[in-house]
Formats: C-alpha cells, sequence, structure tokens
C-alpha cells in the first residue's frame, strides 16, 4: 500500500497549489498521484482529510474537539493509521480511527504524553 500523508503546507509545497477548498485538496492529491503515490491523504487540521485513494476520492471530518496543544497531531494521525492498516483495516476506516486519535491528542498537553492508548480510540 503505497502512500503519502503531507499536511496542507507541505501538499502545497509538493504541488505548487494554494490549498484553501476540499477541491483545491483534491487537485493536489491528483497532482501527487500523478508523481507516482497511489494513496494520498492530505491532513488539513480541524477540517479533516482529503484521502484520494485509487481513482475514488473522499474526505474524513475531524472530530469537534477544543485544542489545547497540537505539537503531536500528525505524528499520531500517522501512528494511528499504521495501526489501522496493520490490523487489517480499510482505508477509510484506518483514517477515521487516526482521525480519532489526532483528535484525542489534541486535547492534551505535550507530545508522547497526549498520544492516547489503543483502547481509547475504539
Amino acid at each position: 500500500l503505497y502512500m503519502i500523508t503531507p499536511n496542507r503546507i507541505e501538499s502545497e509545497m509538493l504541488t505548487g497549489l494554494k490549498i484553501t477548498t476540499d477541491a483545491d485538496a483534491e487537485e493536489a492529491a491528483n497532482k501527487i498521484c500523478a508523481m507516482g503515490v497511489k494513496n494520498v491523504i492530505i491532513t488539513l487540521g480541524s477540517k479533516g482529510c482529503v484521502i484520494k485513494e485509487g481513482s475514488i476520492s473522499y474526505r474524513v471530518d475531524a472530530f469537534k474537539v477544543k485544542p489545547v496543544d497540537t505539537t503531536a497531531a500528525g505524528d499520531t494521525f500517522n501512528g494511528a493509521l499504521c495501526v489501522g492498516l496493520a490490523e487489517n483495516m480499510d482505508l477509510q476506516h484506518a483514517v477515521l480511527m487516526a482521525s480519532k486519535a489526532s483528535s484525542i491528542a489534541v486535547t492534551r498537553m505535550g507530545a508522547q504524553s497526549s498520544i492516547p492508548y489503543r483502547e481509547e480510540i475504539i
């Protein structure tokens, strides 16, 4: 499963596109796919993420929380995504779990201390 998970700023740097809407994110994902990546997940912080999985595109909304520290949000997202995929979840469900995990992390202070345990994201 080949994939990349850039955030909005990284996606803009990779593609030269300005991302302000889902349509912009989808265009950036298409451009990144054209570079040879099969699956692209562009994370958009509190706006969720846009996923290009093969030939289909869809979005996963972020869970609504009151953030206190976003330090480990991306790392938590990617770690939980890997856990979901390792547990044989399809990509959409793994992204949903990753979104939940990162939404929990941003409600806590610190980096390592903010990352939720697996049982917290069931």
